[in-house]
């Protein structure tokens, strides 16, 4: 029971951390209706800028810097490229946030090199033990930390004249146009607040039990996408229930693989795409995304 609570207690951890990335994927969508492929790269430009300064500027200054860093970078690609693009089908655009994933995950994993970058977090390998239960404090900061930050989001969203401007686009860009929302803006920040939630997302995903910064980094963006995907890519809910499946699924099958062999090795990782797929086979919306209705 305890190794079941344990691995209970990481999963949810690691689906908070799941959940800030698949905001990020939800944020952009409801702004725009296009699906960022580049988001994986701004996980790896927030990371890179707190590895690369924290020994010159300390800890706390460097991770700020890295969440305003990838939040322009993020600015940049929606003004330099997306915004070149405006009107052109939303699968064109999809595919040119691959191209856009391409060239910066190419230049940032080029500096990286085969090196591991720390982060210099404070939180080192200490381990929070209660009864029979071990939790590393990084786990819980990444819980704390994702909570204050989704609830932060959530609070926005509803109260903000920005907030109500997103959900106006979401609704119809047309309309929201008219009635004087202007997209490029509510667009701009869409994809500046999914950069700095990325840097965060970077942070707790490469603190202890993980040794560092590395070129692979950027792949937890992928375990993230699922998570985006059942909970219902216009649903900032279902980025926050998706991501806590995704990643209670991820640690339970990673916990006991061993006796579920008769499945495979490599359990973990291929979990929540079935579970994607089979909510998917169920409501193909995902949970809490929205209906598309056809009138016959």
């Amino acid at each position: 029971m305890s190794t079941f609570a344990e691995l209970l207690l990481n999963g949810l951890s690691m689906g908070s951390v799941y959940a800030l990335i698949a905001l990020g994927f939800v944020v952009i969508f409801r702004a725009t209706e296009v699906v960022n492929f580049a988001h994986a790269s701004l996980l790896l430009a927030g990371g890179y800028i707190t590895a690369v300064l924290h020994d010159d500027i300390g800890f706390w200054p460097a991770l700020l810097v890295g969440i305003a860093g990838a939040a322009l970078v993020g600015a940049a690609v929606e003004f330099l490229v997306m915004r070149r693009y405006r009107g052109s089908d939303h699968s064109v655009l999809a595919i040119v946030t691959i191209g856009v994933d391409i060239l910066l995950t190419t230049e940032l994993t080029r500096r990286i090199g085969t090196d591991v970058l720390p982060l210099g977090d404070p939180w080192g390998d200490d381990v929070l033990t209660i009864g029979s239960i071990s939790l590393a404090h990084t786990r819980i900061a990444a819980f704390v930390t994702a909570g204050l930050l989704i609830t932060a989001f959530l609070l926005t969203f509803r109260y903000t004249s920005w907030g109500v401007a997103m959900r106006a686009a979401a609704e119809s860009t047309e309309t929201a146009a008219l009635m004087g929302v202007r997209l490029g803006r509510v667009s701009l920040g869409a994809w500046a607040v999914a950069g700095g939630l990325a840097a965060v997302a970077a942070l707790f995903l490469t603190v202890f039990p993980t040794p560092g910064l590395e070129r692979a980094t950027s792949l937890a963006a992928l375990k993230a996408f699922p998570a985006a995907i059942l909970g219902g890519l216009d649903s900032t809910t279902g980025a926050l229930v998706g991501g806590l499946i995704v990643g209670v699924t991820e640690s339970l099958a990673t916990g006991y693989q061993s006796e579920l062999s008769f499945l495979g090795r490599g359990l973990g990782d291929v979990a929540p795409y079935l579970v994607m797929t089979v909510i998917l086979l169920i409501r193909p919306s995902g949970l809490f995304g929205t209906k598309e209705l056809a009138r016959v």
